[in-house]
């Protein structure tokens, strides 16, 4: 029997070393990185960064493939269903915490991803048209307040991060605004300067700042726990009372669920050290975002379970339903 059972062993141990060597010998071949969004906005960037940095580490190619559709729904639905060898990542942002709230989508948030680091956060805003007789928050509320439902505000789109904020607004405040969906957020930016809309939500500096310089618009706040460097005078929701809203449209990282947590140890060191670069701090700084790695990948799958909490109770409370 111990002869029957040392051939058995001796048969058996190579299977049963397969995994660890795959994942010490990993990469071999090109990755790919899932974009849940089109290429060309802020999402593109973040994902381009990470590609070079994951390229630069490991010594092979990455090819980043946008699957836009359904605000991010499409793109993770992708990511959930890719094989788990650690050649398939993609973008997980705050879609994967605030979907499920709105109706079924294809993924299960906590069974189908394995996360890996947060990467950066951007600088919500709320700006207004130049002619609006409100110039900060505490005179937005009072003109609101003193007309319910009249003041209309642009997102770009139902559920989105500057929907979710201005939501979160009303229901600290108790005023009642029309929202007005857009399409995008360069649409709503034009019809505010046009003065179809007073005030608008935005999920970053990208198209408020040029039009703040030029003095087309003006901002009443940032959601961001700290004023931006880029408009060190306009304060945050949080020094104008509102101490619950701090909001941080996050772009994170992760793999589909199984993949070697020696992997995931791996991509998450390389992107934490290269997101927090100076040039690469520098580079999203000049859009107002700041780096918000993780500390483990566990780390960063505990705040997405806080941010499924948080966008839950608010969804449910002013009752969005999905377009």
């Amino acid at each position: 029997m111990t002869i029957i059972l040392k051939k058995l062993l001796k048969c058996a141990l190579p299977c049963l070393l397969l995994p660890i060597c795959l994942a010490q010998e990993w990469p071999t071949r090109p990755i790919k990185l899932i974009v849940p969004f089109p290429a060309g906005g802020p999402t593109d960037l973040v994902a381009r960064e990470a590609a070079n940095i994951i390229r630069e580490d490991f010594k092979q190619a990455v090819v980043v493939d946008n699957k836009p559709g359904g605000n991010g729904v499409i793109g993770h639905g992708v990511l959930a269903k890719s094989p788990p060898d650690g050649y398939t990542l993609g973008l997980v942002l705050i879609t994967v915490a605030v979907a499920p709230h709105l109706g079924a989508v294809p993924f299960d948030t906590f069974k189908d991803f394995s996360p890996i680091t947060n990467l950066i956060a951007m600088t919500p805003i709320v700006v207004a048209n130049n002619q609006a007789p409100f110039n900060n928050l505490s005179e937005l509320i009072a003109y609101a307040k003193a007309n319910p439902h009249k003041l209309s505000f642009g997102t770009p789109g139902v559920a989105t991060m500057p929907h979710l904020a201005a939501e979160l607004l009303q229901l600290q405040s108790g005023i009642k605004m029309t929202h007005i969906p857009y399409k995008g957020a360069t649409q709503q930016m034009q019809d505010l300067m046009a003065g179809v809309t007073l005030l608008d939500f935005q999920s970053s500096l990208v198209l408020a700042l040029p039009q703040l310089k030029a003095e087309k618009i003006k901002a009443l706040a940032v959601f961001s726990e700290k004023r931006t460097a880029q408009l060190p005078l306009v304060p945050t929701a949080k020094e104008s009372g509102f101490n619950d809203l701090t909001i941080a449209p996050w772009f994170g990282i992760g793999a589909p669920a199984g993949v070697s947590s020696d992997i995931i140890q791996k991509l998450h060191s390389s992107l934490v050290k290269g997101f927090n670069g100076h040039d690469v701090q520098e580079r999203f700084a000049n859009i107002g975002a700041s780096i918000q790695t993780n500390k483990s990948p566990q780390e960063f799958n505990l705040y997405i379970k806080s941010e499924f909490d948080r966008w839950g109770k608010v969804i449910k409370t002013a009752d969005i339903k999905s377009e």
